[in-house]
């Protein structure tokens, strides 16, 4: 069956068929399809294009073909360009050749761009829900460990002390951007196309408003030849779905770090690493490991179709078709990496006493002995040249900060005095940083209180 084939003398190239039919891929919309149908029918006979007869045997008939679908009862005809061929074809099974009258006033240009728009609102949704959820986990795990303090980095060297919640809700606020990001996204997905027909709009005397409304459109796409061509909000899903892929790479790495046996910042739930098949000993944390490599998948999705989109001259090109499998790929994979996340996360061990030995090593309250000189009268540079001599006396001596004498300490500046042991713990240099969004523990907090509010809006 073929939604047009008058003008030929001879079928399709059994080849030319197999290359350019898109039905294996565009199956995934066979729900929105139908769903877009029967909102496209009742709005026919509403107008009168359609008898109310024709237009509710119609309606009737595509319930049956999405009940039928929903239960498996469906086996697609390979014959089938496509997803809205398809469809009419299940659906003439139902009513007979009154299944033709469907196509009324409408087009596969504007049928399939309003199909996408449906499924993406959908996937949008569901990627918002995984990412809160993802998000919940890492406000849980903050809860929990407000007393830890770690190692903070740099350039992946240890650097400054900071609380393993502010760590963690560092992660939240990217999420959240993530989340923000698809819900801007969101609202210009939700524009109905239908009505577009094949780039000129219809001659008909349609309501596009209904169906905009019966489909839950906040509204119509303003241009038709605009609203069959248009895949801006698809290449926008897939930037915000990169993005999201860079940070989860990022958290990614560093579960991986963190559950290594020279680190053993976390330990993770056996269900969630993998073994070796020639080292008894190895846990590894492949999940994480292949959540950072997908994250190449997406980048190549976004690239795979800003290239289909290049260049291409109103309206509607089969290129477009082109558009669907890099779509659905980011959809899924970017899902099921949030998913393994969460599960990830949340069912592993936060080994404090480990944590806490790190901040041995790396004088990692250096910058807080700069800042007390500082505080004594010394200009910072003055100050930062001072104590950059003491981290290289202390490692000549094999030493610590918190092992050297009074005198030591005076050794390289008369401003030292006995208040300098106080200044060099982790666990008091995280308590002065109180500034707006720093590590002390009363800002981390309000931290964990913004995002309650935020996963709650």
């Amino acid at each position: 069956m073929r939604l047009w084939g008058g003008r030929f003398g001879e079928d399709p190239a059994e080849l030319a068929h197999r290359f350019t039919a898109s039905l294996s891929v565009d199956k995934r919309l066979a729900e929105y399809d139908i769903a877009g149908s029967i909102a496209h029918v009742r709005m026919l006979g509403k107008c009168g294009i359609l008898r109310r007869d024709e237009a509710q045997q119609l309606a009737a008939g595509l319930e049956k073909v999405r009940a039928a679908l929903a239960n498996g009862e469906v086996e697609f005809d390979s014959a089938s360009e496509d997803i809205h061929t398809e469809v009419e074809r299940l659906l003439s099974r139902e009513v007979g050749e009154l299944a033709g009258k469907l196509h009324t006033a409408r087009s596969r240009n504007d049928q399939v761009a309003l199909d996408l728009r449906l499924f993406l609102r959908d996937a949008i949704d569901q990627a918002r829900e995984k990412t809160a959820a993802l998000q919940r986990v890492l406000v849980e795990m903050a809860e929990r460990h407000l007393d830890v303090v770690m190692p903070g980095y740099t350039h992946t060297q240890r650097a400054q002390p900071v609380l393993f919640s502010q760590h963690l809700m560092a992660y939240f606020f990217k999420f959240q951007r993530d989340r923000d990001r698809l819900a801007d996204c969101r609202a210009r997905v939700n524009l109905c196309p239908l009505g577009a027909a094949a780039l000129a709009g219809t001659s008909f005397p349609i309501d596009p408003h209904f169906v905009a409304e019966q489909l839950g459109f906040a509204g119509l796409c303003p241009n038709s030849m605009d609203a069959v061509s248009d895949r801006d909000f698809v290449a926008e899903f897939l930037s915000g779905a990169a993005l999201e892929m860079v940070h989860l790479s990022q958290l990614a790495h560093e579960i991986v770090l963190w559950s290594t046996v020279e680190l053993g910042f976390i330990t993770l739930a056996d269900a969630w690493c993998t073994g070796s098949s020639i080292m008894p000993q190895k846990r590894n944390a492949d999940p994480a490991e292949l959540v950072r490599a997908r994250s190449g998948r997406v980048f190549g999705d976004l690239i795979s179709l800003l290239t289909v989109l290049r260049a291409l001259p109103m309206t509607y090109n089969r290129d477009l078709q082109e558009d669907k499998e890099s779509l659905f790929d980011a959809v899924d994979t970017l899902c099921i990496a949030l998913e393994v996340m969460k599960e990830m996360l949340g069912t592993s061990t936060v080994n404090a006493e480990r944590i806490a030995g790190a901040l041995e090593k790396g004088f990692l309250t250096a910058t807080e002995v700069a800042d007390y000189l500082v505080r004594k009268g010394i200009p910072f540079r003055q100050a930062h040249g001072i104590v950059g001599q003491i981290v290289k006396y202390c490692e000549k001596q094999g030493i610590g900060f918190e092992q050297m004498s009074l005198e030591e300490w005076r050794s390289f500046s008369q401003e030292f005095g006995p208040d300098i042991a106080e200044v060099i713990s982790p666990e008091g240099a995280v308590q002065t940083k109180r500034s707006p969004g720093g590590t002390a523990p009363e800002r981390v907090k309000e931290q964990i209180q913004q995002a309650g509010e935020l996963l709650q809006g």
